[in-house]
């Protein structure tokens, strides 16, 4: 054998061990070199009288995180090419499907080669490399807190295609394998072997002795589902325990998806019709659906941007080449409030020595039990111990002392939005740190390049925006102002990239990206109800476009009050036509007239009871002066204005250079506000749909609906012209 990314050897026992590291990567990945050795390793394990069964396991930290999603793209490409070359539609298709397939083929080889194989695992293994584990006769799993197994296709648009639904659905009960394969988690040893996805959990340095020990016990090769009298967990798909699972589980579908996502349809039609049929024929359907589904719009948009272009973004692709590393010791947090607490606990949980200001003592130890607070919740779900907490809170000095500043190497202001407050902080801040050290504001809406005139040293100077809650959200916003420098924007990305999140660059403007595209939304719901939409038909619809949350609940949780103090301050400084009326009287009325200004005040939009759900306000209907009959709403052009508002509002800020390359307004999209998954973004949206088609959806509800549907003379131009967001993506991977 000619092996680059296994080691083979066999021991006395004339036990294989393959031990899987790919040279030069840091995580070992699925490609088509890695399947072609794979294949020779399962043959020669297979004809050697000599070799008793074999041990599959990683030499890295991790197992493996899955296929090389690239491949998987490259697949709908060579689709393309035959497609164009042949003519002939039906023998693309037919290559397609072959290609897509032989990863189950080689999995199914292994599983029934007659020799029993078993996966010893630590790190991560999912994916396709679970799936390479579930084809193996037996499964051990190292009980390291950093080990997790699990099929996340469906969070790219895709579902396991390698036999990972066949398997699952023959080692659990049937609604728990629905379950598992719609969520995508990535699950723990203990309840991995609870849940019967593996067999056995061991000390680290113990599972290859362990899965060898299995072996040397006459471990059977042959797996359950290929043994005459197998039972699936759940019997019969036509049976009454059966029709208890199907039902219910096509019911739950509709309402987690809407129709959305042709990935978990897949999955249902290929766990319902597999489970009725001998594993052979059963991979076979798989195969089908995966095939299908490779080759969806939503699979495209998903994995070019919740993979490719993540990925890239968080490995540095907009980082400048020319600073060189930056070394982040110690950052401070000016601001202990509800965004500085959290800037605060993810900067220590990252390792990093935080200074917490605040204007008093008592409010900056207030800060600081927020992250006391958070690393117990942690604790008590069994996520970590109490020396981390120990650890973590000793990273986190509580101070209303600004010289304690003095040796921080990046400081992040997290106060107030008003512009002399934050004028003052940073004179203050720039008085006691270093003349090297990095300044970043953490505002939300207010311009960059204002803020910077406060500041002596402006090409120090950036915006690092985080999302609420900073601990849960994966996205920031990284705003260059007109002077901010490389070594900033250097020093906030390798910040971003140290607290494991994901970061976009985008050039100053009032309210940057993520700000305008969600005012756009909110405000879309906001006339809406003002047209006399029903308040439930609004939050609902909003869903069935695949927002995660409605818009009026979404301006609960910001705050109704911010919203009219944001559109106040936009009409004073640009002017009277810069608002719309209707919103502006709706605010006026729930704020000033009710009282009502969001969950902050249990009263928004919704009622927020101290027992129990909330609940859309009554007195909303006393607010619309028309009521539409709810019969007659057109439900499919409702979904097109909120997700048409954004997008709309997206290439507005490509035409103005704020966003400059389409990835990022992708994934800063779909991670900070949650704009429908399955598009692949804003951008994505419009690409996939065609210029020319969008733009005409625009005119469609300009006239129906008014100017702020206007198309912008980029889109019209790429509508002329048959142009793409990612027309010079496209080419440079063509080329």
């Amino acid at each position: 054998m000619n092996l680059t990314h296994f080691l083979f050897e066999t021991d006395a026992d004339g036990i294989a061990l393959v031990t899987w590291d790919m040279p030069g990567r840091s995580m070992n990945v699925i490609t088509l070199e890695v399947m072609e050795e794979l294949s020779q390793i399962v043959e020669r394990v297979a004809s050697d009288e000599a070799i008793k069964g074999c041990v599959v396991t990683s030499g890295k930290d991790a197992f493996s995180g899955g296929a090389d999603l690239t491949m998987l793209q490259g697949l709908g490409a060579l689709y393309e090419k035959l497609a164009r070359e042949k003519g002939e539609e039906e023998e693309a298709m037919r290559v397609f499907f072959e290609e897509s397939r032989k990863l189950s083929l080689l999995y199914r080889r292994l599983e029934t080669c007659g020799k029993p194989f078993a996966a010893a695992i630590h790190g991560v293994c999912l994916g396709g490399a679970f799936e390479l584990a579930l084809a193996c006769h037996y499964r051990v799993v190292s009980d390291a807190d950093a080990t997790r197994v699990g099929l996340p296709e469906i969070k790219v648009g895709l579902f396991p295609g390698a036999g990972g639904t066949q398997r699952v659905a023959r080692l659990m009960q049937t609604g728990d394998a629905l379950q598992m394969l719609f969520k995508g988690d990535q699950i723990r040893p203990l309840m991995a072997r609870n849940m019967g996805l593996v067999h056995e959990v061991a000390p680290r340095d113990e599972i290859v002795e362990k899965a060898k020990a299995w072996i040397r016990a006459g471990g059977s090769p042959k797996a359950p589902w290929d043994q005459e009298k197998f039972k699936a967990p759940s019997g019969k798909v036509y049976s009454p325990a059966g029709m208890m699972i199907w039902p219910p589980a096509n019911a739950i579908y509709r309402r987690e998806t809407h129709d959305n996502y042709p990935a978990a349809k897949a999955i249902l039609q290929a766990v319902y019709e597999g489970l009725q049929l001998p594993m052979d024929l059963a991979l076979r359907v798989e195969s089908r659906y995966f095939a299908k589904i490779l080759r969806s719009k939503e699979a495209a948009a998903m994995i070019r941007t919740l993979f490719i272009s993540m990925g890239e973004l968080n490995k540095g692709a907009r980082r400048p080449k020319a600073v060189g590393p930056t070394n982040i010791r110690t950052v401070g947090v000016v601001g202990a409030g509800f965004m500085g607490a959290g800037i605060a606990y993810v900067s220590a949980n990252a390792g990093m020595q935080v200074i917490l200001v605040d204007r008093d003592q008592e409010s900056a130890e207030k800060g600081k039990a927020y992250s006391h607070k958070l690393i117990s919740d942690q604790i008590m779900k069994g996520r970590a111990k109490t020396a981390d907490r120990d650890a973590l809170l000793s990273r986190i000095t509580a101070t209303a002392d600004y010289a304690a500043l003095k040796d921080c190497d990046l400081v992040i202001e997290a106060v107030f939005e008003d512009p002399q407050v934050k004028a003052e902080v940073i004179a203050k801040v720039e008085a006691a740190v270093r003349s090297d050290c990095i300044f970043a504001s953490n505002t939300s809406t207010l311009p960059i390049s204002g803020l910077a005139k406060a500041s002596q040293r402006p090409d120090q100077f950036i915006g690092i925006h985080f999302f609420s809650p900073v601990e849960k959200m994966m996205l920031v916003e990284i705003i260059m102002g007109q002077q901010t420098g490389e070594k900033a924007l250097a020093t906030a990305l390798d910040y971003v990239r140290a607290i494991k999140k994901t970061p976009i660059v985008v050039n100053d403007s009032r309210g940057f990206f993520a700000n305008r595209c969600v005012m756009n939304y909110v405000r879309e719901g906001h006339l809406m109800l003002m047209e006399g939409v029903p308040p439930a038909m609004i939050e609902n619809v909003a869903k069935m476009a695949g927002m995660p949350v409605g818009p009026l609940s979404l301006n609960d949780e910001v705050a109704i009050d911010l919203g009219l103090k944001i559109l106040k301050a936009t009409k004073a400084q640009l002017g009277p036509e810069a608002v719309d009326p209707k919103q502006e009287a709706l605010l006026v009325a729930m704020v000033e007239k009710e009282g009502r200004l969001g969950r902050k005040n249990k009263k928004g939009f919704y009622d927020y009871p101290e027992n129990g759900p909330k609940r859309l306000w009554p007195g909303l209907a006393d607010l619309q002066t028309t009521r539409l009959d709810p019969d007659a709403i057109d439900i499919e052009e409702l979904k097109q204005r909120f997700l048409a508002t954004q997008a709309l509002e997206a290439a507005r800020t490509v035409e103005e250079g704020v966003v400059t390359d389409p990835r990022e307004a992708d994934v800063g999209s779909i991670l900070g506000f949650g704009f429908a998954p399955f598009t692949g973004g804003v951008l994505s949206y419009i690409d996939f749909m065609g210029a020319k088609a969008f733009v005409a959806l625009c005119e469609r509800l300009r006239a129906k609906h008014g100017d702020r549907f206007q198309p912008n003379k980029l889109l019209l131009d790429m509508a002329a012209r048959g142009g793409r967001f990612y027309e010079a993506a496209e080419a440079r991977a063509a080329a």
